[in-house]
């Protein structure tokens, strides 16, 4: 039996958020905005990337149910992130690594399932964090508004929900310690570079690339007390470990405290498909 969740989340974004969403501040909205971005077609690729698994792999009843939904979770995820972007393109936000994702992406469908499979678990890895980080941290969306803090904050407890399903499928599918780890330093630099790029042409959409305070408020939120450069230290090094594994690092009390808190907020749903 799984111990995921789909949810059905009661926002409605087609409404349009403020361009400085998160408590007014350029830096911290335009980097979650570009998170966002990414999230459409990453999330098809990790879908794609778990059915591959060959069923014969799946003998566990309860990781096969996981998988499924998974799956579901991260259907739902890409549907509220293409509104999202959409209202995004609205404002004048296009993204613009698009074209290079789905060239990457391309190739990377092109590779064997385990290929496939360790890079999906090196960037469900980087959700993970920055999930924990986002339930954690409330600094992180401090004044955000309502509805924008309830989407980052269900989009947390899922990916903190299943961070284990690709990880534990690519250890059925037979994937081993190095290939997994090369491509999560292969994947460090990547996702670092292209959130990187979309967070600075969405600020220069803004006028506000060149503007010290934009700059003083990257500083606060990844260098400052409890900032995202500290947060992903210890857990990002952790993944070199022979013997990692996502629930090592035990948070289940962070999906609770959000599910008691925001019950009227979602429904169960059954996932959908694909």
């Amino acid at each position: 039996m799984s111990t995921l969740t789909v949810r059905k989340l009661d926002v409605d974004l087609a409404q349009g958020f403020g361009r400085h969403w998160n408590g007014g501040d350029a830096y911290r909205t335009q980097l979650f905005n570009a998170l966002s971005m990414s999230f459409p077609l990453g999330e098809q690729m990790f879908i794609d990337a778990v059915r591959a698994v060959p069923q014969e792999c799946l003998t566990d009843p309860a990781l096969r149910a996981e998988v499924k939904d998974f799956i579901g979770q991260e259907a739902t995820h890409r549907y509220i992130h293409v509104q999202y972007n959409k209202e995004l393109e609205r404002q004048g936000l296009p993204y613009t690594r698009e074209a290079a994702t789905k060239k990457r992406i391309a190739r990377i469908d092109r590779m064997g399932v385990l290929n496939q499979l360790a890079i999906t678990c090196a960037l469900e890895h980087y959700t993970a964090m920055l999930a924990d980080g986002v339930l954690r941290h409330p600094h992180w969306l401090e004044g955000a508004e309502p509805q924008m803090r309830t989407v980052w904050t269900w989009h947390a407890v899922e990916e903190t929900e299943h961070k284990g399903v690709a990880f534990d499928a690519y250890r059925a599918a037979g994937g081993g310690y190095w290939r997994r780890v090369l491509w999560y330093v292969h994947v460090s630099l990547m996702f670092a570079f292209e959130t990187f790029l979309q967070t600075c042409f969405n600020l220069r959409r803004d006028g506000l690339l060149f503007k010290p305070r934009t700059w003083g408020s990257a500083v606060k939120i990844w260098f400052g007390r409890k900032g995202l450069a500290g947060h992903l230290l210890k857990p990002g090094l952790d993944y070199f470990s022979p013997r990692f594994h996502p629930w090592q690092h035990d948070n289940r009390h962070l999906i609770q405290a959000w599910l008691d808190d925001n019950s009227a907020a979602w429904r169960p749903v059954r996932p959908q498909a694909a």
